[in-house]
């Protein structure tokens, strides 16, 4: 059987409703929804889409690494919006970051999340072989 690893940011959310910022099974890694947050739970990047996108994407590559894997490893983002008309500015940044990479990706509008503040979250998921 796998070792199952888990990475905590130490982000308030983590603790009060009781999950990781990532879970490892074997080759097998999922990420939690990653919002545009600093460690202590502030938003990070006020109205700009862009960079609360890459703010998000900078707590996805903590994670990763947190659980022995890094971007390459990624197959999969998916990025929820409340501004989805913003597309051009999330994808800049998605862009940047996995642009040579490549993973499946979605982008989804919806209504709202936990902080008004937040315009964008995304989880990710991503398949490591140890060698």
């Amino acid at each position: 059987m796998s070792e199952r690893r888990v990475y905590t940011s130490g982000r308030p959310w983590e603790r009060i409703v009781g999950y990781a910022r990532a879970v490892r099974i074997g080759p097998a890694i999922e990420i939690s929804g990653c919002a545009p947050t600093a460690p202590d739970g502030s938003t990070v990047g006020g109205t700009d889409v862009y960079l609360q996108t890459r703010q998000c994407l900078l707590i996805i590559q903590e994670a990763l690494a947190g659980v022995g894997a890094g971007l390459e490893d990624v197959t999969r983002t998916r990025v929820f919006t409340t501004v989805p008309r913003r597309w051009r500015q999330i994808g800049k940044a998605h862009n940047e970051v996995f642009g040579a990479i490549r993973p499946a990706m979605a982008l989804i509008g919806v209504r709202g999340f936990l902080d008004p503040k937040w315009l964008v979250e995304i989880e990710a998921s991503a398949f490591r072989l140890d060698e």
